[in-house]
């Protein structure tokens, strides 16, 4: 190896005109590079992330956050013009999907009122007195065989029926809409 002594002098110290040069270059640089980053970004969230947000939500994040936990894993994506159209889109379509969903069962509330009374044949005994119950599972079978409607048997509600007479049971066809049905029940 060389020793310090031997290295030619011109190698170790520019001259200053190439000093001059090179200081112009880098002046150039820093000022094209003078910028303000952006801390924060507007994101749109693509899943449920605990303590953050639920999908669809519009948030500011940090950019790191966005750029190494968000943006890798799929959950959020940048707020562009574009993409906050297509979400208004999307909701617009969800909108018009509930309406929808509501005037259909308020349709099918209407049958269920103006239809008249189910009449549900029970094995009697004394007087008014049935043996069983009249369920949920019952009415939803009547509706079936009378109306070919299909109803979840969780959203009827039955009072308690242990004799013959006329009953109201409540089906819960949306959460907004309660329709009443009339059950006639009689001894066999």
């Amino acid at each position: 190896m060389a020793s310090p002594s031997t290295l030619p002098l011109t190698s170790a110290f520019p001259s200053p005109s190439r000093r001059l040069a090179a200081s112009r270059r880098a002046t150039s640089l820093v000022i094209v590079a003078q910028g303000k980053v952006k801390k924060y970004r507007q994101v749109i969230l693509t899943d449920d992330i605990q303590e953050v947000g639920k999908k669809g939500e519009t948030l500011k994040v940090r950019a790191g956050f966005y750029r190494n936990f968000l943006l890798p894993k799929g959950k959020a994506t940048l707020l562009t013009p574009q993409v906050l159209k297509e979400m208004q889109l999307e909701q617009e379509r969800i909108e018009a999907e509930k309406k929808r969903v509501k005037e259909e069962a308020q349709q099918l509330a209407r049958v269920f009122e103006t239809i008249g009374a189910f009449k549900i044949p029970r094995k009697g005994g004394k007087g008014k007195q049935i043996f069983g119950s009249v369920t949920a599972q019952d009415v939803v079978d009547i509706i079936k065989s009378q109306l070919n409607r299909e109803v979840d048997k969780r959203l009827v509600a039955v009072p308690e029926i242990r004799e013959t007479g006329e009953y109201v049971a409540e089906i819960k066809l949306h959460p907004d809409v309660t329709a009443r049905v009339r059950l006639n029940v009689y001894a066999k």
